[in-house]
């Protein structure tokens, strides 16, 4: 049973400081499991284990949430409708709703076969290493939360859906999008963050209904642990990288990404 605690704390603790770190939680998931010798979480349990990361980005911004529950019952709805940044968030979500609700249903066994292989994990993890090179030696921004169009938020939202590939990084691909398209670095990280609220309660719902049966065999309160674990070092992640990466950008994580496929690839 203790194993078990054991199994999940990492899990949780690999999946919080993933999740936002721009590298990938879900070929960390797979990858450093099965370094340690422990089973592959998969898919179904890793979307259980995510929701850790969604509460703990409504936490972190529980301020922005707050200004909502302070409006009048009956101002709500014109309150959703005129914030800017609502339907920022809105229009940002619809491209990975569709495109990953349409992977999931209509090809199920889409992440379990070369996608999910440990060679594809390394080549994306060069992929995207490049793709951010290009992102952090891009010029200094000037949109931000305030003065961006919504168009911005559709084609950072379009690129956030290439994460549904394992080894892109939601974080990772929507940051990058961002600086590219000439966000100032502490928005576009924020942005990034507010965006993912929506997608991963989404893809963890979705996984939960294609993937019912399956979880009755998981441990209830070892997956209650992983929970925790995964809400608390997100908060760390969140913390750390919105500080860190304003003033240092995505060298670090680039040269982390560069390794981690070399390491991959050595250990195939």
């Amino acid at each position: 049973m203790f194993s078990e605690y054991l199994k999940f704390f990492l899990y949780g603790l690999i999946q919080g400081l993933t999740e936002f770190f721009p590298i990938s939680s879900t070929a960390h998931l797979k990858v450093i499991s099965l370094f340690f010798g422990i089973d592959d979480p998969g898919p179904s349990l890793s979307a259980i284990i995510q929701l850790g990361s969604v509460f703990a980005l409504l936490w972190y911004f529980r301020n922005e949430f707050f200004k909502l529950k302070c409006q009048p019952p009956k101002k709500i709805f014109d309150y959703l409708i005129h914030e800017r940044l609502l339907r920022s968030i809105f229009i940002g979500t619809i491209p990975i709703i569709f495109l990953g609700g349409a992977i999931k249903f209509f090809v199920p066994y889409f992440f379990y076969e070369f996608l999910r292989s440990n060679l594809s994990i390394a080549l994306v993890s060069f992929l995207m290493a490049i793709f951010m090179y290009i992102a952090d030696s891009s010029k200094k921004g000037f949109l931000n939360l305030k003065n961006h169009n919504f168009s911005d938020s559709f084609l950072i939202g379009l690129f956030q859906s290439f994460a549904i590939f394992p080894g892109v990084s939601r974080s990772g691909v929507t940051i990058s999008t961002a600086l590219i398209s000439g966000w100032e670095r502490a928005d576009a990280a924020r942005f990034s963050f507010l965006l993912g609220i929506p997608a991963i309660f989404f893809a963890a719902i979705v996984e939960f209904i294609t993937s019912f049966n399956e979880y009755f065999s998981f441990s209830f309160f070892p997956v209650i642990f992983g929970l925790i674990t995964a809400f608390f070092s997100s908060l760390l992640a969140i913390n750390f990288l919105l500080k860190y990466f304003s003033s240092n950008g995505l060298k670090l994580f680039i040269i982390y990404r560069v390794i981690f496929g070399f390491v991959i690839l050595l250990n195939l």
